[in-house]
């Protein structure tokens, strides 16, 4: 049997995530605040608790997949609980897409308490999850690290590894999330161009993503613009703006000019603001029909 982890956040990456942990053979102590997102995972043996403390055995291992900075703080920061009960020894794994800011906030909190900081956030959609195709990026303490590494090797196809300072694996994931949607901005605005001059976006479509551009990003979110896939989404609008507001403000605190990650700030601020944000970010293409007057 291999060790007993805790995990907070049970969403819609958490969950296939928790229960491959649950398959690979480690024990599991649970939270959500939403209890019945819990009860696939009881059944499969992992055990539900009122708390992410009380989740947290000390010198264990805990992972959080949390929506956002604010849902990381308030489990990690706004009380000394979490550290308090993983103790000397524990190591917090954060998941989640946040900034770089937070994670080197609550790995210096932790360090007060001997609790190491690792963060491990990831690329992949839930069925990638699932499928533990995830590719996972990973820094913080180098013990912390190592520790969680085979744990890390049984959720995804890869592991990348960015060194000490835990907010580095933030940094890529940003950086990724940054370029996803600029490639989804620039197939939109290529079909619109192509619309508005009489060639099928379908055929374009079909010719990039088997030439210049064959590769799985420039595949699937062809298919998915081409075929107006918005509902239900993989990735939510309202989380790709969450994520380009974390671009800027990185980029805002290390002086770095992103003039491509404003506009796509403004491009789905707008979608968000006609009530498209619980749809698939793909809906960008859309916003650009329009602006084309298509």
């Amino acid at each position: 049997m291999r060790e007993t982890i805790g995990f907070a956040g049970l969403g819609n990456m958490g969950r296939p995530i928790a229960a491959n942990l649950l398959a690979s053979g480690f024990s599991l102590r649970v939270f959500n605040r939403d209890a019945s997102k819990a009860v696939p995972l009881t059944a499969q043996g992992a055990t539900l608790w009122a708390s992410p403390q009380a989740a947290a055995l000390p010198g264990s291992i805990f992972i959080t997949m949390l929506s956002d900075d604010r849902a990381l703080e308030e489990v990690a920061l706004s009380r000394d609980d979490l550290a308090r009960a993983l103790g000397p020894g524990g190591v917090h794994v954060s998941m989640s897409t946040v900034s770089p800011a937070i994670s080197r906030r609550v790995s210096v909190h932790h360090a007060r308490f001997g609790v190491s900081y690792a963060a491990a956030p990831v690329f992949g959609r839930p069925d990638a999850a699932a499928a533990r195709k995830l590719w996972i990026c990973v820094s913080g303490a180098g013990k912390a690290r190592e520790r969680v590494l085979p744990l890390l090797q049984v959720l995804g196809q890869g592991v990348f590894d960015f060194g000490e300072d835990p907010g580095s694996a933030n940094v890529v994931k940003l950086a990724g999330n940054f370029m996803l949607a600029s490639a989804v901005e620039a197939m939109a605005e290529a079909m619109a161009l192509a619309a508005k001059n009489g060639v099928e976006d379908v055929k374009l479509i079909e010719m990039m993503g088997q030439t210049l551009f064959a590769c799985p990003v420039y595949q699937n979110y062809g298919r998915a613009l081409v075929n107006r896939n918005y509902d239900p989404p993989g990735f939510r609008l309202a989380l790709g703006l969450k994520d380009i507001g974390l671009v800027l403000g990185t980029a805002s605190e290390s002086r770095t000019p992103m003039p491509l990650a404003s506009l796509l700030h403004d491009r789905m601020m707008a979608g968000v603001a006609k009530g498209r944000g619980d749809l698939d970010w793909a809906i960008l293409g859309q916003e650009v029909a329009e602006q084309a007057g298509l």
